[in-house]
């Protein structure tokens, strides 16, 4: 541990213990506030990282996407809506570290219309650029279509039926990644990020019917529900939540928003458990010299 993180963490316990103090010594609630508005501000301004123990399903989904050979083809979904972006575009952007680096051929789809399409295009070409990857040849967006049952379905016997043309409008037969894509028994893995019930879907109707291994990055409230896929071995691993994302971030070591917003979330944690034993302590210490005063 460097210096720096010394002195960051002597600066979180001395400001919490002092505003703790201020708000128990004249009983006004916004120093509180205060401390839990800087335990949530600072870690974003300042690079802080707390130790993260990585869950079990998160380093399946790693070991899936790492086993996998140079070049492999990957099926990428940004199947949210912006609601949800906290969650799951870090999600989508560590899997896009892990596939770039591997010098993997990713295809990026959507079933989502409000948002998904313009997610997809910003976080896939932003991430691109970085790896030096070039549009039609290292990836594709194919955009959104409706139906998403039709979609997943059709998808099994031809891309090109379903999507005749890419985000942009570009004929899939112009695209050369295109090529030699023709469905799903071309690609080696699907990668689905998702805020939404599809998961069942990619999970009933590709998973089952068309033999592909599937991973999936969920949203916390929805990761509770997939672990009964997991136990059964029909999903390869799964990111739950900010906290999957900042596990994956750290594993492909690019550690990221979800990172940061994990050790804030964390820091609070800590300080409102610490508030509450001080409160407690504070109690009983009043309560014992209210008895003693009583009986003089």
């Amino acid at each position: 541990m460097n210096l720096w993180l010394i002195l960051a963490y002597v600066l979180l316990i001395a400001a919490g213990i002092f505003l703790l103090y201020k708000a128990f010594k004249s009983g006004d609630r916004r120093f509180i506030y205060l401390a839990v508005a800087f335990y949530v501000i600072f870690p974003v301004l300042i690079t802080l990282h707390l130790p993260i123990e990585i869950s079990p399903e998160v380093r399946q989904l790693y070991k899936a996407v790492e086993s996998l050979p140079d070049s492999a083809t990957v099926l990428l979904t940004f199947d949210y809506y912006p609601s949800t972006l906290a969650e799951t575009e870090p999600m989508s952007r560590g899997a896009l570290h892990h596939l770039f680096r591997k010098h993997c051929r990713i295809v990026t789809m959507t079933t989502v219309p409000l948002g998904g399409p313009s997610i997809a295009e910003r976080v896939t070409r932003n991430l691109a650029e970085e790896y030096g990857k070039v549009y039609g040849i290292d990836f594709v967006n194919l955009g959104y279509k409706a139906n998403y049952v039709a979609v997943l379905k059709g998808m099994g016997s031809s891309i090109e039926t379903i999507y005749p043309t890419d985000n942009s409008g570009t004929p899939l037969s112009d695209i050369p990644i295109m090529k030699d894509i023709k469905s799903y028994s071309d690609m080696d893995f699907i990668y689905v990020v998702s805020d939404n019930g599809i998961v069942d879907y990619w999970m009933s109707i590709v998973n089952a019917q068309y033999d592909i291994r599937v991973g999936t990055g969920v949203t916390a409230v929805m990761a509770p529900r997939f672990y009964a896929y997991l136990q059964a071995g029909q999903m390869t691993g799964m990111l739950g939540g900010m906290k999957g994302a900042a596990d994956y971030e750290m594993l492909v070591n690019q550690p990221g928003t979800a990172t940061k917003g994990m050790t804030a979330q964390s820091l609070v944690h800590l300080f409102i458990i610490l508030s509450v034993i001080a409160g407690n302590v504070v109690f009983i210490i009043e309560k014992k010299r209210k008895r003693q005063g009583a009986k003089v």
